[in-house]
């Protein structure tokens, strides 16, 4: 009997599935596009019509323009490269001190005692306000900016390393020490593992804080950087300059959001939540 005469209930369903998530896949980044795309529509139809003035919202071609002058100019290159930088590296040291620090106080309680309060009070503050401090300790310079982004970024980092590392089934815990493994092998064997998860997801908190925070500091501080662009920009009244600024840290931002998301699926490629939902 041909493929042909097999009745279509009886067929695998496989490749059908197969089909299904990538309609699914398609239709959800569209689903992303959309809304971006009318928005950009608006904001042309809304600039070129006289609701607002150019001044004020300068045309999406206009700013697109300026955007491309910049890349021509090198310009672009010379900012974006100081301020991800600054970022990654205030980032990085927040991720890696955040880690261990998070680890330290759920395995010592001295140092649990120490740093809770701290942690407690500075969590939730706004951390921008330090900035003057950095400023008359440190100076203007990269040093001081780096060491802003890594104030603000830590605490997310810390808080979630904590809640991973205490949410490690005890069970698993006390079956390895029964079988003789080490606090290292139980570190390294059950406790980062299983604490990975969440642990990724803190870093993807403070990735983006880290950013923001840079951004800020570089407004406020001067100097070359994105946030430095944009405020000498409305310092001459550089509408689609100040306008390119968004965009170029619009970009940014997504680019930096989307790698780490994909640096998770690559770290947690043997974790639950990488494997994609059956339905038989």
């Amino acid at each position: 009997m041909s493929e042909l005469d097999t009745p279509l209930l009886a067929r695998p369903i496989g490749g059908g599935i197969r089909f299904d998530r990538a309609a699914a896949a398609v239709g959800r980044q569209a689903g992303a596009i959309v809304p971006l795309l009318a928005l950009v529509v608006a904001w042309e139809a809304a600039s070129r019509s006289g609701i607002v003035t150019p001044f004020l919202l300068p045309p999406i071609s206009a700013v697109l323009e300026r955007v491309w002058q910049d890349v021509l100019s090198g310009e672009l290159a010379v900012n974006l490269g100081l301020t991800l930088f600054r970022s990654l590296v205030g980032f990085a040291i927040a991720g890696a001190g955040g880690v261990v620090l998070g680890i330290l106080m759920t395995r010592q309680r001295l140092i649990r005692w120490f740093f809770d309060p701290i942690v407690s009070v500075g969590f939730p503050m706004p951390k921008i306000a330090f900035l003057p401090i950095f400023m008359l300790w440190l100076g203007l310079y990269d040093v001081s900016k780096i060491s802003m982004a890594v104030f603000n970024a830590i605490f997310p980092v810390i808080t979630a390393t904590i809640a991973a590392a205490e949410g490690v089934d005890r069970q698993l815990l006390w079956s390895a020490r029964s079988l003789g493994a080490s606090e290292r092998q139980l570190l390294r064997e059950i406790i980062l593992p299983a604490a990975l998860p969440q642990i990724l997801t803190g870093l993807q908190v403070a990735l983006p804080i880290s950013m923001i925070v840079m951004i800020v500091t570089e407004m406020l501080m001067g100097g070359q950087g994105l946030g430095g662009a944009m405020i000498a920009a409305s310092r001459f009244a550089d509408s689609p300059g100040v306008f390119a600024g968004i965009v170029e840290i619009a970009i940014a931002g997504l680019c930096l959001v989307k790698g780490i998301s994909v640096l998770r699926r690559h770290l947690l490629a043997w974790h639950q939540e990488a494997q994609e939902p059956t339905t038989v």
